[in-house]
């Protein structure tokens, strides 16, 4: 990577200048937002935070920034969950802010897709996607304040990538301004368009490393009317395993989501998240939330569930269920999954992985890795939950009861090694849907293979040579 500078007075009154003083923050005390992760791991530290208003001011900046070797941190909702987009403790990079991008240019319902800009709340875009019409199916527990181009720079999943796909499968075209301030107009909102390389996937997932994603052409479906949710316990991982595969069975393209935690994780939620009950009596070791939907209101989706959960009860693959009786009913089983991330918090210090293994492998990794994460700090506390029906778990561990915080988390480079080691023998993925940021940096470089890493630095190379954009994250 070459040699970046610090940006001068002279620049930042330059880029200033751009934005308006209004949008160029300078104080500490306004910065700080853009500052800290929500998770409060990283800290960084800016002469300037930009938070231009259009495409062309985007372009302006990085041009001016190219030129003068100075590295700039793109930044969305600020939720990310490996440090991609806070700025290092140095304080020698800008922060670009794209929230001020925020108009929905174009909606055709009836042609299947919408034109937004990056700064929009993934909450807003759903919302004009429902007012049109239609459904713009990507949903995470952040959906309120992620911005729609920081969900595509990250490539997020959410509970819908069984029925849906994430962020790249729902993406048809893209602007993105490049390193040197040049912008590429790539909305298109063609189906099929098979000349050349398929440029858009480049930036879908780079984390803001090969250029700043300004507006999208995204994809959008028919409206379900009608849904059925459950919330059902089971015996064991086994008992998930086969209950996923009878769902898939008989709902098929109909399955929008299949999500499962440990009983444990129940607990938490329940004794720690204002407004949540648990939905059964008595206690599980694992519990499944699953969601079926139909663009008929003839009670198919209903039907459906009733016939998988009345064979899974005869089976004893399911011990208990109940079905949501209304859209209330459904929100509040919904809110024991969406509360996990915030629940984790009052049991102390934790230790993320956002990992993927085939979804065979599931009930084996979790089996294996108990053992492992024993012998790297005895007593500790697995939470286990994420995304059954896409191999995607969030392997979270706590620290044993009474331990110091501050002890157990200086373990956290020591836990990662051991479960993504045991990752990589099952053919897994280190990454399943947070991306790399800084945190996953130098384990990119332990588990993927050596050509794949010389492939995404020619890539980066070719596309930002002063490596101004998101220096020392990912590669």
């Amino acid at each position: 990577m070459n040699t970046l500078n610090r940006p001068t007075p002279d620049l930042i009154a330059k880029l200033s200048a751009i934005v308006g003083a209004d949008y160029a923050l300078t104080e500490h005390e306004q910065q700080l937002p853009y500052l800290r992760e929500w998770r409060d791991k990283y800290f960084g530290k800016t002469p300037v935070v930009l938070r231009p208003g259009s495409v062309d001011e985007v372009a302006e900046i990085l041009k001016l920034a190219n030129e003068a070797r100075v590295g700039v941190v793109p930044q969305g909702g600020n939720t990310g969950l490996v440090g991609g987009q806070i700025p290092f403790e140095a304080g020698e990079e800008i922060v670009v802010s794209t929230e001020r991008l925020n108009r929905i240019r174009q909606i055709d319902a009836a042609g299947g897709y919408m034109v937004v800009e990056a700064g929009l709340t993934l909450a807003e875009v759903q919302a004009a996607a429902l007012e049109a019409g239609a459904l713009f199916p990507l949903s995470l527990a952040a959906e309120g304040s992620c911005r729609i181009g920081g969900n595509l720079a990250s490539n997020a999943g959410g509970v819908q990538v069984l029925a849906y796909g994430n962020a790249r499968d729902l993406t048809l075209g893209l602007e993105v301004v490049l390193a040197d301030g040049r912008i590429w107009d790539g909305l298109r909102a063609l189906k099929k368009d098979n000349t050349g390389y398929d440029l858009k996937q480049l930036f879908v997932g780079s984390e803001g490393t090969l250029g700043i994603i300004t507006a999208a052409v995204l994809k959008l479906f028919p409206k379900t009317v009608e849904t059925a949710t459950a919330f059902a316990a089971l015996p064991d991982l086994r008992s998930v395993q086969r209950l996923f595969e009878g769902a898939r069975a008989v709902a098929g393209t109909s399955l929008t989501a299949f999500e499962f935690m440990s009983g444990w994780c129940l607990d938490i939620v329940t004794t720690h998240m204002p407004g949540t009950r648990r939905p059964l009596e008595g206690e599980a070791p694992w519990y499944v939330l699953v969601e079926i939907s139909k663009g008929t209101s003839d009670g198919a989706a209903e039907a459906i569930m009733e016939q998988l959960l009345t064979g899974a009860l005869e089976s004893g693959d399911v011990l208990d269920a109940v079905v949501a009786a209304s859209l209330d009913q459904a929100a509040q089983l919904w809110k024991l999954r969406e509360d996990m991330p915030e629940a984790q918090k009052f049991e102390g210090g934790s230790i993320k992985h956002d990992i993927s293994v085939p979804v065979a492998a599931i009930p084996d990794f979790v089996e294996r890795a108990d053992p492992v994460i024993q012998t790297v700090c005895p007593g500790v506390r697995p939470v286990v939950f994420g995304h059954f029906g896409d191999g995607n778990l969030h392997y979270n561990i706590t620290q044993p009861v009474g331990m110091d915080k501050a002890a157990y988390l200086e373990l956290w480079d020591r836990m990662n090694e051991a479960v993504h080691t045991l990752v990589a023998q099952m053919d897994g993925s280190i990454s399943a849907e947070h991306g790399i940021g800084r945190m996953k940096r130098e384990a990119l470089k332990r588990f993927r293979p050596a050509v794949e890493i010389d492939m995404m630095r020619a890539v980066k190379a070719a596309l930002d040579p002063r490596g101004i954009l998101n220096p020392g994250k990912v590669i």
